[in-house]
């Protein structure tokens, strides 16, 4: 097996069925799953251990192994990053531990950026969210916002699924032209389009190398030579502003 791309080893695992070759694919994508575990770790840190998201998700790229076929005209690398993605947020929605006062503060920017966005005609920024609240903008944007990171997260999966779209936060920034598309319609597709439009470039900057890149929070702060927290802030503003729209445009 030693010289062989992974390209042939699927081949040649979906003729013979070998056991050892699906061992050493394993081997070869394991990265994956730690990269992705490490990423995603402020969505599961309440709740889970790094070691049990690892040993989830390798049960997951096992079963991916068997699942996937070369034909897809996918990577199996992006393939099996939407799978593990997929398992965190599902984990994180299941546990519906997200605490009353964190609901409270996330329905509170809400109203208050469908108020703005009503007067103004656009998203307000966060200068304008911190003079409406009454707060300053540090508290507002260390106190308030980065704290419903994972609720607007798990909130617009929960749009996305119900609308029969396959559960696909993971896939936010996806160019929508793989098997495993996030939309199961053009409607739909156009509607996220749209809104990741609205969105500002900065956040459109966090959502593309986060998403479609791969790179955590730490990594996109030495890209745009930012702070971790405020790619942080960037981020959840995004999955706020775009829950907000599709569940506006989703009727």
């Amino acid at each position: 097996m030693e010289g062989k791309t992974n390209e042939e080893l699927f081949l040649e695992y979906k003729e013979t069925g070998d056991q050892r070759i699906k061992q050493e694919l394993v081997l070869r994508y394991i990265y994956i799953v730690k990269n992705i575990a490490v990423q995603m770790k402020g969505v599961y840190a309440s709740f889970a251990q790094m070691d049990d998201i690892i040993n989830e998700s390798v049960i997951v790229l096992m079963n991916s192994i068997e699942k996937f076929a070369p034909n897809m005209n996918v990577k199996f690398e992006t393939y099996i990053s939407k799978r593990l993605r997929g398992l965190i947020i599902d984990m994180a929605r299941k546990q519906d531990w997200i605490p009353r006062n964190v609901r409270k503060n996330a329905r509170m920017i809400d109203d208050a950026t469908n108020e703005l966005f009503n007067r103004l005609g656009r998203f307000p920024t966060d200068e304008e969210m911190a003079e409406y609240l009454g707060v300053s903008l540090e508290k507002y944007q260390s106190k308030l916002l980065s704290k419903t990171n994972l609720y607007n997260l798990i909130s617009l999966d929960a749009v996305f699924d119900g609308q029969g779209g396959q559960a696909g936060v993971q896939n936010i920034a996806d160019d929508g032209d793989t098997p495993e598309q996030l939309l199961e319609n053009k409607e739909m597709e156009e509607i996220l389009k749209q809104g990741i439009g609205t969105l500002r470039p900065n956040e459109q900057m966090v959502l593309s190398l986060h998403y479609r890149k791969e790179l955590n929070m730490k990594e996109i702060a030495s890209v745009m030579n930012l702070s971790e927290s405020r790619i942080s802030q960037i981020h959840t503003n995004a999955l706020r502003k775009l829950r907000i729209y599709m569940q506006a445009n989703l009727k």
